[in-house]
């Protein structure tokens, strides 16, 4: 299944090894002038950085060839076609029958009776996390118009770990200075000792996976639509179809098992004739329902699947054990990355669910 939205309705198309990569936006209204430089900059931090990500270098340049005349969207749906340049379909040659350990490649042989595309990753590969990146910098162009904001930064590389977000107060600039990073931590100092991680890691041929914490302020009250477009269940669906991502936590998540109802529970208070939270545990959500508070969520990215250390895998069509090693090019770690297609997935659902309550014209 290739296509998901409420209001705002996506398809995704395209192989990590194929020609073009594409998207179409259908319901995107007419008259919205679209932010390229912004576009252009979420695709910038998307791309590989140096050292510590694989050496395959996408320009990802795009053509749109719908749904845009004269600088603004025409109401007709937009399609964005994003060719593909810098591939080698050879490095997966010797591997059309011999699945490589934490990939779709057992799974899907079997699902699509050997017959899909598996070059790269095909339609698994991170590589169409670009198309994500398109969509969600239209949708942060708009939530930012009205003054709502999302920003994440890298909250670990394995044991590395950065400060955490204060959850009850978050400021728009702190958000605004992660978003201009390539690699965004709040606490910069811890920089070296990260990237030392990671370069050490790739040195010996193997990866590290991370978490990822992310947050969205300025929401009003009541966001979400129970019960199964819940704020929880829709970001849910939608984050995990980033690749690697392998938990999600919403606030204080797995630890609100760990406590008593009179500590997790967010008390109230009026102050200035104001409603205010004591804490924020339940990570701005209750009931499915945005409550006002941040929403804050923490997402577990794994190692990278391929690596150049030796492993065991099958050959399906002799069916025998094989001793496997994965040439290409390839990421030691995916955290920082996958960290930019957050924010856009973050930023479609939230405004896929506000247009719920919204006509057509708060767009603008």
């Amino acid at each position: 299944m290739n296509n998901i939205g409420n209001n705002i309705k996506l398809t995704f198309f395209g192989e990590s090894h194929g020609k073009f990569l594409g998207v179409v936006l259908d319901q995107i209204p007419a008259g919205i002038e679209l932010n390229f430089e912004l576009l252009n900059f979420n695709l910038s931090k998307r791309r590989p950085d140096g050292k510590i990500s694989t050496s395959r270098i996408e320009s990802d340049n795009y053509e749109i060839v719908s749904g845009y005349k004269d600088g603004y969207t025409t109401g007709a749906a937009l399609t964005f076609l994003v060719p593909n340049k810098d591939y080698n379909k050879s490095d997966y040659n010797s591997l059309d029958n011999v699945p490589r350990p934490g990939h779709s490649d057992l799974p899907a042989y079997f699902k699509y009776d050997n017959c899909n595309d598996r070059s790269g990753g095909g339609i698994f590969s991170g590589r169409l996390t670009v198309l994500w990146v398109i969509v969600g910098s239209i949708c942060q162009q708009i939530l930012e118009s009205k003054n709502i904001f999302i920003g994440s930064h890298i909250e670990s590389i394995k044991n590395v770990y950065d400060n955490s977000f204060d959850r009850l107060l978050i400021e728009k600039d702190l958000l605004v200075n992660l978003n201009k990073s390539s690699f965004p931590l709040i606490n910069n100092d811890i920089k070296p000792k990260m990237t030392e991680l990671i370069e050490k890691t790739k040195s010996l041929g193997d990866s590290v996976g991370g978490t990822i914490e992310s947050a969205v302020i300025n929401l009003p009250i009541g966001l979400g639509e129970p019960l199964f477009l819940s704020v929880e269940s829709y970001l849910s669906n939608l984050l995990f179809s980033i690749p690697g991502i392998k938990g999600i936590e919403f606030g204080e998540g797995f630890n609100l098992a760990r406590m008593n109802g009179s500590e997790s529970n967010d008390q109230y208070e009026y102050k200035n004739g104001k409603i205010h939270f004591l804490s924020n545990n339940n990570g701005g959500i209750l009931g499915g329902l945005s409550t006002g508070q941040p929403i804050i969520i923490r997402l577990a990215v794994k190692p990278t699947s391929s690596i150049s250390k030796k492993q065991m895998s099958v050959d399906l069509e002799k069916q025998t054990n094989v001793e496997l090693v994965i040439n290409g090019r390839h990421d030691p770690q995916i955290v920082s990355r996958v960290l930019h297609v957050v924010n856009s997935v973050i930023s479609f659902a939230i405004l896929d669910l506000f247009i719920f309550s919204h006509n057509k014209s708060w767009y603008k």
